[in-house]
C-alpha cells in the first residue's frame, strides 16, 4: 500500500514541475532566458547543496569512480543544464501547455538513445508503437503550417524539442555511467555545472544582469523555479523513486502538462485548443503504453493511465524494453542483476 508519504511526495512532484512552466513564462517577461536559467542553478544548488551536506554522511557525499565523475557531468551538462537552457529559451515562443508537452517526450526519447548506448537494451515494436504516438501527439499540439513557420511558433517547438532530445540523452549517460553516487548527490554536484555552463552561454549571447526587472513578480518567478520547481521538486522526486522506485514516479509525468496547461490558462490568459487537447490525449496514450510495466500492480490500476493501458494488447515494459536476453529463462534475478539501469537514475529533469 501506498504510503501518505509518497502521496505527498508524488503530488509536489507534479505541481512543482507543471508550475515551472507558468513561473518560466511569468519570469520571462523580466529575465533574459540564459541568464533566468543560470540564476535559478545558482539558489537551487546552495539549497540542494545543504540539504545533502544535512541529511547524508560525509563519505557519501564524495565523487570517487570514474562512473560518479561521468554521471555528474551528464546530470549537469545534459539533463539539468542544456536541457533546462534550451527549454527556457524555447518558451519564448510557446505556451506554457505546448512546452509542457512538448518537454514530457523525454520518456519517450529516451529507448531511442538506450538502444545505441545501453547494449543490453532495445526497443520492441510495441516500444515504437508507444513513441510513435507521443510524437504524433506533439505534431497535433504544434499543428505547424507556413504561417507558423513565419510566426516563430515552430521555432520555438523545435527548440523545446532540443530541450527534451538533452534530456533523454542525459538520462541514458547517467545510466550508462553507473555511478556510485545516490541520485540526490550526484544531482547537488551537477547543479553547480548547469550554472556554469549556463552563466557561460548567457554570456555569449550577450546577456546582462542589467537587462533584468528587478520587481515582485520577477523575483517571485525566481525564487518559484529555483526553490520549489528546483530545490523541493528534485528532493520530493528523488524521495519518491527512493519510496516507490522510478516506475511509479515518473507518472507524475503524466500530471505535469495538465498542471502547467490550466496554470498557463488561470494564471497568464492563455488559450487551450481543441486540437492541443487531442494531441495531449495521443501523448498519455503513448505514456501509458511505454510505461505499461505496473499493470498487475492495483496502485497503479486505479490510476488514469493504468485504467488506459489496462486494454487487451497491451504488454508490460518487459516486453516493450525487450533485452537481448529474450526468452531465455534467465530469472528475475538475474535479469535485475545484469540490468544497466539503476532504480536511483532520474527519469525526467524539469525541467527541468
Amino acid at each position: 500500500m501506498i504510503s501518505r508519504k509518497s502521496i505527498l511526495a508524488f503530488l509536489a512532484t507534479s505541481v512543482f514541475f507543471g508550475g515551472t512552466f507558468v513561473a518560466a513564462k511569468a519570469g520571462l517577461d523580466h529575465f533574459p532566458p540564459l541568464l533566468f536559467v543560470a540564476l535559478r542553478f545558482d539558489v537551487a544548488a546552495v539549497v540542494m547543496f545543504a540539504f545533502v551536506a544535512l541529511t547524508r554522511e560525509r563519505a557519501d557525499l564524495i565523487p570517487r569512480t570514474r562512473g560518479d565523475l561521468g554521471g555528474i557531468v551528464a546530470t549537469g551538462l545534459f539533463a539539468i543544464g542544456l536541457t533546462n537552457a534550451l527549454l527556457f529559451v524555447g518558451q519564448q515562443y510557446v505556451t506554457s501547455g505546448v512546452a509542457s508537452i512538448i518537454a514530457s517526450l523525454n520518456p519517450i526519447l529516451t529507448p531511442v538513445f538506450a538502444a545505441v548506448l545501453l547494449a543490453d537494451e532495445r526497443l520492441s515494436a510495441r516500444g515504437a508503437v508507444g513513441m510513435a504516438l507521443g510524437l504524433l501527439g506533439v505534431g497535433l499540439v504544434a499543428n505547424p503550417d507556413p504561417a507558423a513557420l513565419l510566426s516563430g511558433g515552430v521555432f520555438g517547438e523545435s527548440v523545446m524539442l532540443a530541450s527534451a532530445v538533452c534530456g533523454a540523452l542525459g538520462s541514458v549517460l547517467i545510466r550508462r555511467a553507473d555511478a556510485d553516487l545516490s541520485s540526490t548527490v550526484r544531482t547537488a554536484w551537477g547543479l553547480p555545472l548547469a550554472a556554469v555552463v549556463t552563466h557561460a552561454l548567457s554570456l555569449g549571447a550577450g546577456e546582462s544582469v542589467a537587462a533584468v526587472s528587478w520587481n515582485a513578480e520577477s523575483l517571485l518567478a525566481l525564487g518559484y523555479v529555483a526553490l520549489f520547481a528546483g530545490a523541493l521538486a528534485y528532493i520530493a522526486y528523488f524521495g519518491l523513486i527512493d519510496d516507490v522506485g522510478p516506475i511509479r514516479a515518473n507518472l507524475a509525468f503524466y500530471v505535469v502538462p495538465v498542471v502547467a496547461t490550466l496554470g498557463g490558462w488561470a494564471l497568464l490568459d492563455e488559450t487551450v485548443s481543441a486540437l492541443a487537447m487531442a494531441g495531449f490525449l495521443v501523448i498519455f496514450v503513448g505514456f501509458a503504453i511505454i510505461g505499461s510495466d505496473s499493470l498487475d500492480d492495483p496502485w497503479f490500476r486505479g490510476t488514469l493511465p493504468g485504467r488506459i493501458a489496462a486494454s487487451d494488447g497491451i504488454l508490460p515494459l518487459d516486453d516493450a524494453y525487450a533485452t537481448e536476453s529474450g526468452s531465455s529463462g534467465q530469472s528475475d534475478a538475474e535479469a535485475a542483476s545484469d540490468s544497466r539501469f539503476s532504480s536511483d537514475a532520474p527519469g525526467c529533469p524539469a525541467d527541468d
